[in-house]
């Protein structure tokens, strides 16, 4: 059996492309096998989602009916991520994902044949399992991830719920960026084992820095705070998604090329913001604490407090974009003079900063990001696209950037100088022998 398992996790880290597990992965592996109730407590960015998908992969089998393992996160975009890395890990079994803003209806159709595994959010789960979309009467495997932040979001009665239908006899795996003081009375478990990876390596190795303005002057002073970093990847954090919205105003005026991301936008717009940002086509995302965590986007040099979050804990997870796992990384505080800083930081060491007067504006990023009309239901793959691109639009592997496939539409990256030329010569073309649509992303 333990050469069967070896052989399984070779195989998985060769389709994502990973050379070995990092320590808290093997930690969580070795654990998983003894421990029916395990709770893990790591950063943003330590390799989670892996940590619990392996283990869960361990227990699937393939002759057995039946829905068998459980995923519960509390956001779309952390549900869609942890299914699209199971999908990448290339296993035999199904998943299915579930979310508020998805058709019921698809869901429905995709859990009448039960899949092995289904992930989702705890009100579309709740939802599915008043209407018995599936049985949970089979699964024994149940991971709650990001748990503290479900607990936060208020999905109590939900996840009461969804704990109410199971068996009472699965395992467990929770994951948490912070300790929890008690255990919610509906867990069929009065305690579990811990497993602590939070460290304070990623925080003795970011640099807090301090910019003061005059409050009218506020924005343009993040402009030319940002301006500064010269298209190096950047988020900026605020309070409330009105804020958001007026920065973004503001930069759309000096067509400075940004995203936004906050929970009153549409789904659709909300994941094209983060397909843009991945891409490089906007290295500036102006977000709500909802990109504090669980998202997958890359590696943040600069992290800006627009407006400083109420509790410590909030500004850990915000800086918990960058200086991740053994890489550096700065934050900025953006203070005005009629704003005082948070209890929790007043001993905490940073260096006030000034900043040079002019704004000099940076070159627009080096990709622009193209939209095409086809996705994964039109069995459209990667390849199929940067053929299309590089045979038919003489582009060079250089020039494309990361490629995005969803269920009905596609997104590529390509260098923006050539944007113009390509389109041009795509225009009229067919992908897998469908006329599709090919143009610049919205």
């Amino acid at each position: 059996m333990q050469n069967n398992f070896n052989a399984i996790h070779a195989k998985t880290l060769a389709n994502l492309s990973i050379e070995s597990f990092n320590d808290m992965q093997l930690a969580v592996l070795e654990k998983a096998g003894t421990s029916k109730n395990l709770m893990i407590i790591a950063p943003t960015g330590s390799g989670k989602t892996l940590s619990f998908l392996i283990p869960v992969l361990n227990t699937l089998q393939a002759d057995k009916k039946g829905v068998q393992a459980l995923i519960v996160t509390p956001s779309r975009e952390l549900a869609i991520q942890i299914e699209t890395v199971f999908k990448n890990m290339k296993t035999n079994f199904k998943a299915t994902c579930c979310y508020g803003g998805h058709s019921f209806k698809i869901e429905q159709n995709s859990l009448s044949e039960a899949p092995a595994v289904i992930i989702g959010t705890p009100g579309r789960l709740a939802d599915h399992i008043e209407r018995h979309s599936f049985d949970p009467s089979t699964i024994h495997y149940v991971v709650l991830d990001e748990f503290d932040k479900s607990l936060q979001m208020g999905f109590q009665e939900q996840l009461k719920t969804i704990f109410f239908s199971l068996n009472k006899n699965q395992s467990h795996i929770l994951t948490s960026a912070t300790r929890l003081d008690e255990l919610p009375k509906f867990l069929p478990f009065l305690s579990v084992e811990t497993l602590d990876f939070q460290h304070k390596e990623a925080e003795s190795k970011l640099k807090l820095n301090l910019v003061k303005t005059e409050s009218t002057e506020k924005v343009e002073t993040l402009m030319r705070l940002i301006a500064g970093f010269n298209q190096e990847v950047c988020l900026v954090f605020c309070n409330h998604k009105d804020a958001v919205n007026r920065i973004s105003g503001v930069l759309d005026k000096y067509r400075f090329a940004h995203g936004v991301f906050h929970g009153d936008l549409e789904q659709i717009d909300r994941e094209k913001n983060l397909i843009k940002f991945r891409g490089g086509a906007c290295n500036v995302l102006i977000a709500t604490d909802l990109a504090a965590r669980g998202l997958d986007i890359p590696e943040i040099k600069h992290v800006v407090h627009y407006q400083m979050p109420v509790h410590l804990e909030e500004f850990i997870h915000r800086n918990g974009r960058t200086a991740r796992m053994h890489a550096d990384g700065e934050a900025y505080l953006i203070l005005a003079e009629d704003e005082t800083l948070p209890i929790y930081m007043h001993k905490k060491d940073f260096k006030e900063i000034s900043l040079p007067e002019e704004m000099k504006l940076p070159a627009p990023p080096t990709f622009e990001c193209i939209y095409i009309s086809a996705g994964k239901k039109d069995k459209i793959s990667k390849g199929d696209i940067a053929g299309l691109f590089m045979k038919k639009g003489d582009l060079t592997t250089e020039d494309l950037g990361l490629i995005t496939i969803l269920d009905h539409s596609s997104y590529v990256a390509i260098n923006r100088k050539k944007v113009r030329d390509v389109l041009a010569k795509v225009k009229n073309e067919k992908l897998k022998k469908i006329k599709v649509k090919i143009e610049e992303a919205s």
